[in-house]
């Protein structure tokens, strides 16, 4: 009651129900153990939000909250750690309506990019791309050399992104020339089930070779296969006859393609 600026009888009127005759009617909201929610989407909901400002306010455990939820701990955890208002002497408070405000501010894409919005990140990173430095050196020397400025800290895979990505303009394209790679353009990586095959004729398996060749009952049948000399730079094919077991070595003096 002294929260909300009530009395407290009516405070208790509130709690218990009171009807006009004066007689003792069941609570208007009886207690009752929260449900969990169900997770109908990715984002935390305004609803789920509150309930978890109500339960920090009963000193409930982050797991109990998330179970409660249905949420991850983790979930819970990192929506408070994001989400909440920091106060003075080390408080801090989550109030649910702000957090929701914070959490659509983020959402809308695409943002910009961490390097466009740095002209001094992004000075740093093509005068290092001039002398030929890769991706992962320039991030590397920006942790060492900007230790204390997380501003001044980005991934290879943002520098990356903001040589190849078109539109974003956060890195000058012809930068690309000075990758070790030289590619204009990035490598496609697909999945594993998402791979093209390797040759454009279907192979043929070893087991699917005729029963002669098998038994080793008719000459004429040659078994090939590769050997690769020390760190790969020689190569010797290898011809055996199945069934005399003669064997030829076919000198590759220059490659060992197909």
């Amino acid at each position: 009651s002294r929260l909300v600026g009530v009395n407290e009888r009516t405070g208790r009127a509130w709690r218990n129900g009171r009807s006009s005759s004066g007689r003792v009617r069941p609570p208007a909201r009886p207690e009752r153990a929260a449900r969990p929610v169900q997770d109908t989407s990715r984002y935390l909901r305004e609803c789920e939000r509150i309930q978890i400002a109500d339960r920090l306010r009963e000193k409930a455990s982050i797991r109990v909250i998330a179970a409660e939820l249905g949420r991850s701990p983790s979930t819970v955890s990192r929506e408070i750690s994001r989400n909440r208002t920091d106060g003075t002497r080390g408080q801090w408070h989550y109030r649910p309506h702000a957090a929701q405000a914070r959490a659509d501010a983020r959402r809308p894409r695409p943002k910009p990019g961490k390097i466009g919005a740095n002209p001094e990140l992004r000075q740093v990173i093509q005068s290092w791309l001039e002398l030929e430095w890769s991706p992962e050196q320039i991030a590397q020397s920006l942790r060492a050399r900007f230790p204390d400025r997380l501003e001044m800290q980005v991934s290879h895979e943002t520098i990356y992104q903001a040589l190849y990505i078109q539109g974003r303009g956060e890195l000058r394209r012809e930068l690309t020339r000075a990758l070790r790679t030289g590619r204009t353009a990035r490598k496609p990586h697909r999945r594993p089930d998402q791979r093209q095959p390797r040759f454009v004729a279907p192979m043929v398996m070893i087991s699917d070779r005729p029963p002669e060749a098998e038994d080793r009952a008719v000459p004429g049948h040659w078994e090939g296969d590769l050997i690769i000399g020390k760190n790969q730079k020689s190569q010797i094919g290898t011809l055996v006859e199945r069934t005399t077991r003669y064997v030829l070595l076919v000198h590759l003096p220059h490659e060992r393609t197909a």
